[in-house]
């Protein structure tokens, strides 16, 4: 119960969009600031992370409106996925997406998974079932597990704990922009509306790299 309380916020962002705002997003309002902002994999870019969880109905709901908003990203910016750990059923689909990914697999699987977990109802919750399920994906099924309890993995799967600490997130779907900055789907109301505090969000990035290198 207190996973979804604490971070599923599904009836909030299956909201209808908000009209298109002509005005600026407000800190504490639409998003919060992260203190200390945290670092980015390339600060040559602006970085944008979407805080996920394959359980989470809001997450599956959210990914029509997230990918072809990733499809169209501009070049200077650097989109990525981090699964979020709250508890040990968080972490065995965490260590399927980074299994999934060292394995060259979660392009086609990722939103399969998805559809899977929440159109399907199948309960892809344990190990053998997730081994099974990327079996179909051409993905030998000990393989998989040798590679789900590898140091690479176990590595990767911490990393995603610290980070989702550091930038303060108790829900998901979260977004995190450039390290500054986190919306969450309390805040944004609707997905589409997540999307324009994104935007919003690069474009001040975008503005301040420009200042910085001209001074």
């Amino acid at each position: 119960m207190r996973q979804l309380l604490l971070v599923c916020f599904f009836m909030l962002l299956s909201a209808p969009a908000v009209a298109e705002q002509a005005v600026k997003f407000n800190e504490g309002v639409d998003y919060q600031l992260i203190k200390p902002a945290q670092p980015t994999d390339d600060p040559d870019r602006i970085e944008v992370v979407e805080i996920f969880w394959y359980g989470c109905p809001a997450c599956y709901r959210f990914e029509p409106s997230l990918n072809p908003w990733v499809s169209s990203a501009s070049k200077d910016v650097n989109f990525f996925r981090l699964p979020a750990v709250f508890n040990d059923q968080w972490e065995v689909h965490a260590r399927a997406y980074f299994t999934a990914d060292i394995l060259d697999v979660l392009g086609k699987s990722h939103s399969a998974l998805f559809h899977a977990m929440h159109a399907e109802r199948k309960p892809v919750n344990t190990l053998d079932k997730l081994a099974a399920f990327y079996k179909t994906y051409g993905v030998d099924e000990e393989l998989f597990k040798k590679t789900y309890h590898s140091f690479v993995v176990n590595t990767k799967v911490s990393r995603a704990k610290e980070m989702v600490g550091r930038y303060g997130v108790t829900g998901v779907p979260a977004m995190v922009v450039d390290g500054k900055y986190l919306i969450t789907g309390e805040m944004a109301k609707s997905y589409q509306n997540m999307l324009r505090i994104i935007d919003f969000l690069v474009e001040k990035e975008r503005k301040a790299k420009k200042v910085a290198m001209t001074n």
